[in-house]
């Protein structure tokens, strides 16, 4: 098939209404982009009232108006004009951009697709000017400057042909909005759709402007951060694991007070989540990068969402680090409480779902207790393999707390909730309180000064496994616990060649295999951490992941997914009775351990249920 022929026409400079129709599709794909600009534009005008006006989606109106310094009439006609702006003026100012918008196109561009109004007053006028198709003429208006879109590719019927329904474009008009609102709490934001008042937000700190348009989720699961090295400062709040989604639509990062769209900052995050957040979930964040103007490059892309770094490396590890350590601190020792997830349609306490009403039929076994798959006497060991039947914090004070009921108890500590003033719990020392009893064998229940805490012993015993595990291979002093009678199975050659092949990765994650013959391997020491689990199933796993990732893999990318599998078959499973000291000692190791607030896969490990949420339970007070 051939090509059509295209006509031949001498080169030629094309005219001024078409180079800025050509422009604007660049900066003006759709009403959003035109919204984006226009508060940016506003933004940088000093404004702190910003009221947004749609109609139909923006397509019909788009009408913005600020509060900021405004234009001086005589230079109204510049401020329409292609490639005219006061925020640079030098290649310097470009390499050193500390406005939103730079470029002078922005109303330019709109202008040649649509019917553009600017009218706007400075504080030393008399009254407001405007400019429309060319000409300037006197008006009235308050401080600040209105920019009125109306009729929306009025001109150029083609690309209006591209757009969506009304719903969707305002949509996205909507969202730009909320993204700009997040930047900047200082400033009050006000959104209306067809007459309609949609959005308002007063001007508030940023915890409580990133509530109100996150939502109530996200502000009762959200982790504080602000870290600063050198030119570098990252602050904001990053969610928890409760507080993930299945979309990444609750992504919000700012550079220099910009919202972007980042490959490598969203890199960074993603790495510092991968220890609390498996699978196909989403963190929600709201995160802000200051740094000098001049370590970033603003003018990347059209629309501006795109940045590139001078020291890109810098930069990433600074964000992952700093992510990493706010999602490493137990929130019942820095941030209060763990907030119990609540999906639609559920209960907004776990516990209490469907699915787990039949928990003591299929657990528990029945009233006396058959189908205990261990004696108590040998659970201590769990959680402390170097030996002994009970664990004990490097402190040496856990036995103390062995039993609520008896003398050896905290001064104050009653096996009930108690209200009075001198009932107190050491709520520094021990935030997650102290056990009362199991429940089902698959709860912790223990009281603190805020009210009951309920435990996931299998959960938080895998998180506790876990991190040591890390730990320990970071520091490569695996213990390694030999066993007196070898375990061995029948492997096939693949199996045998793998151990043959990655005796030194095995050896570095605690592993003692060898193959006694052609289709025989023998497990002969396990990490000492993993001493309780099953030998020949964690065999098994090692050399499935290593035969498939190859050894230096995974010590690399796959290292945190082997660890975490391998905690998972050791952790304590349910049905399994604790003792009072067991149940405290599993405490006290959660308020020493990192992220135990989520198990390796995201769950949570425990919840708060505070007093007053036991008393509307109870209605009491009512």
């Amino acid at each position: 098939m051939n090509a059509p022929q295209t006509p031949f026409r001498p080169i030629q400079a094309l005219p001024d209404q078409l180079i800025s129709q050509i422009a604007a599709g660049e900066v003006v794909e759709r009403p959003s982009a035109v919204v984006k600009e226009l508060l940016e534009n506003a933004l940088d005008a000093g404004s702190t009232a910003i009221t947004v006006r749609l109609e139909e989606g923006g397509v019909k109106r788009i009408a913005i108006t600020d509060n900021g310094r405004g234009i001086h009439p005589d230079q109204l006609t510049l401020a329409v004009a292609r490639h005219a702006t006061s925020k640079i003026a030098s290649l310097t100012d470009l390499e050193n951009v500390g406005t939103l918008g730079f470029r002078g196109e922005a109303l330019a561009s709109i202008a040649s697709v649509a019917l553009l109004t600017l009218t706007t007053r400075t504080a030393d006028a008399a009254h407001a000017w405007q400019i429309e198709n060319g000409k300037i003429s006197p008006s009235s208006g308050a401080h600040g400057t209105t920019v009125d879109v109306q009729d929306l590719y009025y001109n150029t019927p083609a690309r209006r042909k591209f757009l969506k329904s009304e719903q969707t474009e305002f949509g996205h008009c909507a969202e730009v909005v909320r993204r700009i609102a997040l930047a900047r709490p200082d400033v009050s934001f006000s959104l209306a759709h067809n007459g309609k008042t949609v959005d308002h937000w007063n001007v508030a700190a940023i915890d409580k402007r990133s509530a109100h348009i996150l939502g109530e989720n996200f502000a009762n699961a959200r982790l504080p951060l602000d870290e600063s090295a050198g030119p570098l400062r990252v602050h904001g709040f990053v969610g928890l694991p409760t507080a993930s989604k299945a979309r990444a639509d609750a992504q919000f990062f700012y550079v220099n007070g910009r919202f972007v769209r980042d490959k490598l900052l969203t890199h960074a995050v993603r790495a510092a989540y991968q220890d609390v957040l498996h699978g196909d979930r989403y963190p929600s964040y709201v995160l802000a990068l200051d740094l000098d103007p001049a370590l970033v490059d603003v003018n990347v892309h059209p629309s501006k969402i795109e940045v590139r770094f001078r020291d890109s490396r810098a930069v990433h590890q600074f964000v992952f680090h700093a992510v990493s350590r706010a999602l490493a601190q137990t929130s019942a020792t820095a941030f209060g409480t763990v907030p119990a997830p609540v999906q639609a349609g559920t209960s907004a306490m776990p516990w209490m779902r469907a699915e787990q009403a039949s928990f003591g039929s299929q657990f528990y076994g029945n009233s006396n207790g058959a189908g205990v798959a261990q004696t108590t006497a040998s659970y201590g060991a769990l959680f402390n393999p170097g030996g002994g039947s009970t664990f004990t914090n490097a402190d040496g004070e856990i036995t103390q707390y062995a039993n609520p009921n008896t003398a050896t108890a905290p001064s104050g500590f009653e096996p009930v909730f108690s209200r009075a003033a001198g009932n107190t719990l050491p709520e520094d020392d021990h935030p997650l309180g102290f056990a009362l009893a199991q429940l089902h064998g698959i709860y912790v229940l223990a009281q603190n000064t805020k009210g009951l805490v309920l435990v996931d012993m299998h959960a938080a015993h895998e998180r506790i496994l876990y991190e040591q595990l890390k730990n320990a291979l970071d520091e490569n002093s695996m213990p390694v616990q030999p066993l007196l009678i070898p375990i061995t199975f029948y492997a096939d050659a693949v199996e045998v060649g793998t151990v043959e092949e990655n005796q030194a990765i095995l050896q570095s994650l605690g592993f003692d295999i060898a193959a006694i013959s052609p289709t025989t391997l023998a497990v002969r020491a396990v990490p000492a951490l993993l001493k309780n689990a099953d030998a020949q199933s964690l065999a098994r796993d090692v050399l499935r992941e290593v035969r498939e990732y190859g050894g230096s893999r995974v010590l690399i990318d796959r290292r945190n997914e082997l660890l975490g599998t391998l905690a998972c078959h050791t952790a304590v499973r349910a049905n399994r009775s604790l003792t009072v000291v067991e149940m405290n000692a599993l405490l006290r190791q959660m308020e020493h351990t990192e992220r135990a607030d989520q198990c390796n896969h995201g769950r949570p490990t425990w919840v708060q249920l505070g007093l007053n949420d036991l008393d509307k339970m109870f209605l009491r007070g009512q």
